[in-house]
């Protein structure tokens, strides 16, 4: 009994490591975007100190067109190369990899206004896209690999439910129009750190190829 205890222990706290690095960073940056007014005032601001001019309106929505839309571009690139890269490298250490460039990502994002860059925005969140395109693909398919087959409905059901999980947190922290809050800064750069990187030393490799399970 004891043994199973620790056995499941494990497998939930594997579940939550894979639910920050997986499925919860799609949500939360499909959602966390979706306040623009702060954006483009921080766009219109940093070209003004650059050229000493304002931008015309059709411009600044163009250039938040696409940081909004670079979010997609890059998770269609990470997820195109995911079956690939997974094969090859496995998917533990491509998931670490994945965690340090949303890393990257994030500290791109969290000094763009100490640099007056909106370009750091649009590079980082690309960097974001291709993070979770891989982290989307894998992390469904390792959480169902690690889990006995009397739990792995439920694992399964964890990746909805980070996600949703994501979104809400998105919107919520989307509502907070100062960027520079201290708060926001930690967030984005501790929001992959502490549990993730602690959880994937400990990971173990899964098999590429699952047995089939015949269905009576």
């Amino acid at each position: 009994i004891f043994t199973s205890q620790v056995q499941f222990q494990g497998l939930f706290q594997m579940v939550l490591v894979l639910g920050i690095g997986g499925s919860f960073p799609y949500g939360f940056h499909i959602s966390v975007i979706n306040s623009p007014s702060h954006i483009r005032k921080f766009i219109n601001e940093t070209w003004i100190e650059r050229h000493g001019s304002p931008l015309h309106p059709e411009t600044i929505m163009l250039l938040w067109s696409f940081i909004v839309s670079v979010f997609g571009i890059g998770g269609f690139l990470g997820s195109l190369c995911c079956g690939y890269l997974t094969t090859r490298y496995r998917k533990k250490k491509c998931q670490i990899i994945t965690n340090l460039i949303m890393l990257v990502a994030a500290l791109l994002m969290a000094f763009s206004k100490t640099a007056k860059s909106f370009e750091m925005i649009l590079a980082g969140r690309f960097l974001y896209g291709v993070g979770t395109g891989f982290s989307l693909n894998i992390h469904p398919q390792y959480v169902g690999e690690i889990s006995p087959k009397k739990l792995r409905g439920f694992t399964n059901s964890t990746v909805a439910v980070f996600l949703t999980l994501g979104k809400l947190t998105g919107q919520v922290v989307g509502l907070r129009k100062e960027q520079t809050n201290p708060m926001i800064k930690f967030w984005k750069v501790g929001e992959k750190g502490r549990l993730v990187q602690v959880g994937e030393r400990k990971r173990i490799q899964t098999p590429q190829i699952l047995l089939p399970i015949p269905i009576p």
